[in-house]
């Protein structure tokens, strides 16, 4: 089983830096959203983020090797998970800091895939291994963690239940929709799809699956579509889906998605800060880094 995990935390966070719809943030925790990485927002009474909690579910999973993927700004990043540029030691965890570097002609990040592509040219050993990538904002559950290291698939994602998701209808319904054969392997992504053939993408057990990007990839097979990813016409980036729709053309019923049905704890706007702190002070009274 592989011990590598890629964490994506160098985008723009522009929805974070919008004007919130609510009253129920402090002013300090409005100038940490406009300021900091989502990652690294005050979440708790000693101000530890939602990183944290990431990063102890991927400890209890069996990750070792973290790469988190920054922006040119990464000192705050330094501060809470060591000093060095590689093999910092955090709780038992060797974590190393890949920059995301912004091309001259652009003002924001390139996209996620371009992340994930810088990250494996800083350190190529990755890309003869294989290896997990998702946000950093996300808190995925110590069993998804798990099930993309235990998968035999060389390419894998997690291929969440839709209406498990704790997200308003509205929200729920921007999500792309993952279309999978009777195998659970993966056949396209639909963006934006039509209410009316919604329907028609559910998987063979007659659920509505979604990707919370969080990925299993065999590098020395992903790089070449890392490399050579195009911009998304829309979005002007270079996008992890793209990529991996350009691997299934050339490599078909390669990619699985394992079925999970439970809520992802998402932070990307600032109505979502309180939310995140409460579901934090639910379900982890503590973090107990000897257990993990």
């Amino acid at each position: 089983m592989h011990t590598n995990l890629i964490i994506l935390a160098g985008g723009a966070s522009s929805r974070m830096k919008k004007q919130t719809t609510g009253n129920n943030l402090s002013v300090q925790e409005i100038a940490e959203a406009n300021q900091r990485s989502k990652s690294l927002i005050s979440l708790t009474p000693d101000g530890r983020p939602i990183l944290d909690y990431l990063l102890y579910n991927a400890k209890q999973a069996g990750y070792k090797n973290i790469y988190i993927v920054v922006g040119k700004q990464s000192e705050l990043f330094k501060k809470f998970y060591g000093s060095k540029e590689k093999n910092n030691d955090f709780h038992g965890l060797n974590v190393s800091f890949a920059t995301q570097h912004i091309p001259k002609e652009r003002t924001k990040p390139f996209g996620t895939a371009d992340a994930v592509y810088q990250a494996v040219m800083q350190y190529p050993a990755l890309n003869t291994y294989s290896y997990t990538v998702c946000n950093s904002d996300n808190l995925y559950t110590t069993e998804a963690f798990l099930a993309l290291r235990k998968t035999t698939s060389d390419h894998a994602f997690i291929a969440y239940n839709r209406d498990a998701l704790e997200f308003s209808t509205k929200r729920v319904a921007h999500f792309a929709l993952a279309k999978l054969n009777p195998e659970n392997q993966l056949v396209d992504i639909i963006e934006k799809p039509e209410l009316a053939a919604v329907d028609g993408y559910k998987d063979a057990s007659g659920v509505l699956r979604v990707s919370m990007n969080i990925f299993k990839f065999k590098g020395s097979t992903f790089l070449k579509y890392l490399k050579n990813c195009p911009i998304h016409v829309t979005r002007n980036e270079k996008e992890l889906p793209t990529a991996l729709l350009n691997m299934i053309k050339e490599h078909p019923n390669t990619v699985v998605g394992i079925p999970f049905s439970e809520h992802v704890p998402d932070l990307t706007a600032k109505d979502d800060i309180a939310i995140v702190k409460n579901y934090l002070a639910k379900h982890y009274k503590t973090l107990d880094w000897n257990l993990a």
